[in-house]
């Protein structure tokens, strides 16, 4: 009986324990949350400045995001020219070939032979110099014929140059052969190594009397398969033969034309520049073996006019200055 008595009473006490410690748990639970400090996160503002105002009656271009197209094109020069080809330019060489200019190939393709053809063409028939066969030089050779001799009964084999029209017509068995364009003097004064003269291709009759095989440099420039025939002044290729006269004073044909061009003109071929200045071989240049140049011929001048004290003139030249006369001539 006392037994029990002890075990209620140590199970009271226990229960009155766990009550106590459970209340002190919950007061010390919201203590510690009453003196937790409150941590506060603040951001910085940024300030963003507003656009600008669009004037009264302005409505703002809208962004475009749209890719842009490619730029246009130029369109394609009139006619046949370098890289054309078919049917037309193939027809266009024969017609050429038959007029006795030098196209190289007939293979249909206008390449630089071709365009030098054409220019020969314009040159001979006073067209614009263009190298381009547009309709009118299309026409134009549909009716044209061999141009006349300029010293008829000269011999059956012969080379003639007309400065004028700046062309070269090689003639063999007394009919003409080939026509090719030409480049002659410029008309420039150049100079080489402090000397001065003034780029001219004298006219003349004259004949090869030697050649060269390859390049061959002198103070007339630089010259590929050189025949000379006055002096230093040859017919010779050159990478550059424009439509104008701008040599030294020598007659300069394309490199395709120049690497045949020595075999069909022997020495002793006759060779006749017409319409050219009455003129010295720029600095009496001569030719590699010593051969001097010709004299021109002897010619009257006429008597200048009186002087007024009211009139004065002036004149200009152009100097051309040549390193060691590296420039074609």
């Amino acid at each position: 009986m006392l037994a029990r008595r002890i075990v209620l009473l140590c199970a009271v006490v226990v229960v009155l324990a766990a009550a106590v410690w459970s209340e002190r748990q919950d007061t010390s639970v919201k203590t510690t949350a009453t003196a937790l400090p409150t941590t506060t996160s603040s951001t910085q503002a940024t300030t963003v400045a507003p656009p600008p105002p669009t004037p009264a009656g302005t409505t703002a271009p809208p962004a475009s995001t749209a890719p842009r197209g490619p730029r246009p094109t130029e369109p394609p020069p009139p006619g046949l020219g370098v890289g054309s080809r078919g049917p037309e330019v193939l027809a266009l060489e024969q017609r050429l070939a038959e007029l006795h200019y030098d196209v190289g190939a007939v293979d249909g393709v206008f390449d630089s032979n071709t365009a030098f053809a054409v220019v020969a063409f314009q040159k001979v028939t006073g067209m614009a110099r263009t190298s381009r066969a547009t309709d009118d030089v299309i026409a134009a050779l549909q009716t044209a014929n061999d141009p006349p001799p300029l010293v008829a009964g000269g011999g059956a084999g012969r080379v003639e140059v007309d400065v004028g029209r700046q062309v070269l017509f090689l003639y063999q068995g007394d009919a003409l052969w080939r026509i090719l364009p030409v480049s002659t003097g410029s008309g420039q004064r150049y100079c080489v190594d402090g000397s001065c003269d003034r780029a001219v291709t004298p006219a003349g009759s004259y004949h090869v009397f030697l050649r060269v095989r390859g390049w061959q440099t002198s103070r007339l420039g630089r010259l590929y398969n050189p025949l000379y025939f006055n002096g230093g002044i040859a017919i010779h290729g050159a990478p550059s033969v424009p439509p104008h006269p701008a040599s030294h004073g020598c007659v300069r044909i394309p490199m395709s034309a120049a690497e045949w061009f020595p075999s069909k003109v022997p020495n002793g071929t006759p060779v006749y520049v017409k319409n050219g200045p009455s003129a010295p071989v720029p600095f009496n240049e001569p030719a590699p073996d010593g051969t001097p140049p010709a004299q021109p011929p002897p010619t009257t001048a006429a008597p200048p006019p009186p002087e007024t004290s009211s009139t004065s003139t002036s004149s200009s030249t152009t100097t051309t200055t040549v390193n060691g006369g590296l420039v074609t001539g």
